[in-house]
């Protein structure tokens, strides 16, 4: 499809990324937070909308789990996105002369061994990319960003070192939001992302449980949240493989809903092959 899809992030972000590699026809709109990129699908100004929902190295993005439910959209794919870390400078800097390199923190967590091998001290900043973009006004050899090679090409930094994460399956998982839903089964391995709230019963998320594994449904995701601020309200977020239509997925979720006082199914949309 042709149009605009939204993501949080500087033009060059990881999440800019996202875009080109699962929508590359469509053109990539930035937006400041992730709450503009949902205001802005909702609102129809976009036609889809980008969110990174967690990493392999990070863990969580929480903010999106908690604006997820209340987003109005509907997660119709998901994009898994190998995240390589690369030190960016102005062109014709040697690695020896950076003295400071400046990312999200998220990003330093990320490749400590590097920062600390190459003694650099470090600035938190708001959008890896944006790190990239301000470097290149700095025009300075000392001052570096760590950032993705589109960063690079976008700003017209030089690579100093490239793939500098610890860990080598560093991979961000982004889902992509649109107004309407896709329920249709486009492809063997689907994914249902759903919330609940369990009924207030004694041993009743045991019991909603038991049905994905007495129908043999796997879960790959199942996490909690407080519900307006109550420590007596949780609201589980999951992902299940399989699709609502499925003989066995049918059984687990009527077993589900039987021991939930609400279920709201999110999306369901093919795995990313990257998922495997």
């Amino acid at each position: 499809m042709t149009g605009r899809i939204a993501f949080q992030g500087e033009l060059g972000a990881y999440s800019h990324q996202a875009c080109r590699q699962s929508r590359p026809e469509m053109e990539a709109v930035p937006c400041a937070t992730f709450e503009e990129v949902i205001d802005r699908t909702r609102a129809g100004d976009v036609d889809l909308g980008m969110l990174a929902v967690e990493n392999s190295t990070y863990g969580r993005v929480a903010d999106v789990h908690r604006l997820l439910p209340q987003s109005g959209l509907h997660i119709i794919d998901e994009a898994f996105v190998r995240v390589h870390i690369n030190l960016l400078a102005v062109k014709g800097t040697t690695l020896d002369q950076v003295k400071r390199v400046r990312c999200m923190s998220i990003l330093l967590g990320q490749c400590g061994t590097f920062l600390k091998d190459h003694n650099l001290a470090t600035l938190n900043w708001t959008d890896n990319a944006a790190a990239a973009r301000d470097v290149a006004a700095l025009n300075d050899p000392a001052e570096a960003a760590l950032a993705s090679e589109l960063a690079g090409e976008i700003y017209g930094l030089d690579v100093l070192a490239r793939q500098i994460e610890d860990q080598s399956n560093n991979t961000t998982r982004f889902l992509v939001m649109s107004r309407d839903p896709d329920m249709t089964r486009r492809a063997d391995h689907m994914i249902t992302t759903l919330t609940f709230r369990v009924r207030n019963i004694p041993a009743a998320l045991y019991k909603a449980m038991g049905g994905f594994a007495t129908n043999g449904v796997n879960m790959t995701k199942l996490e909690s949240y407080m519900v307006g601020g109550s420590f007596t309200a949780t609201e589980f977020y999951a992902d299940i493989e399989g699709h609502p239509e499925d003989a066995n997925v049918k059984l687990a979720l009527d077993e589900l809903r039987y021991f939930s006082s609400q279920v709201d199914i999110l999306g369901v949309y093919p795995a990313d092959r990257r998922r495997d």
